[in-house]
């Protein structure tokens, strides 16, 4: 999925991450918390999400609030995730310059000898989980004639209940 996030100066940042869940409560992904994504949620808690169908010529967008996930839902995960992926995520200080490949593949290397017994490699604590509370979702078929479908579902409060109101949008 595309996630967009927005620092305090108001630029954006687009990127692919893996979606690892959806649930009742939102979307959820993973991720280092010293990247320029968890920066930007840092500093402004909102964000978007894109996923598109090339070969249907469909797209849903959804906007919402992201908290981190709870240590032991990542913890769980991060056990669950092959060990390469494991040893990985402690390596690549993600977002940071470096001097070249060659200096990922040496602590690479190092750490996957240290951890050769197979004994459990402990997450880093910089390292987690997000989740994404939608308020709104924009579902968008694209048509031939560029009338393309698009409806919209966001999240009101209306007489102190809230509920999902439903917009047909002009293309």
């Amino acid at each position: 999925m595309a996630l967009t996030t927005v620092n305090k100066e108001g630029k954006p940042s687009s990127r692919m991450v893996l979606l690892k869940g959806v649930d009742k409560q939102g979307f959820v992904w993973y991720t280092n918390y010293g990247s320029r994504k968890a920066h930007d949620l840092s500093e402004n808690p909102n964000a978007a999400l894109l996923f598109y169908w090339n070969e249907m010529n469909r797209q849903v967008r959804v906007e919402g609030s992201v908290q981190k996930v709870p240590e032991e839902e990542s913890e769980k995960y991060f056990h669950s995730r092959p060990r390469g992926s494991q040893l990985g995520a402690i390596v690549s200080e993600q977002s940071s310059v470096i001097a070249g490949r060659e200096v990922l593949q040496q602590a690479y290397k190092e750490l996957e000898q240290k951890y050769s017994d197979g004994s459990l490699i402990p997450k880093p604590e910089y390292w987690g989980g997000y989740r994404l509370t939608p308020t709104l979702f924009e579902f968008w078929q694209g048509q031939q004639s560029r009338l393309h479908d698009r409806l919209q579902y966001s999240l009101r409060e209306v007489d102190g209940s809230t509920a999902w109101h439903i917009e047909r949008l002009a293309p």
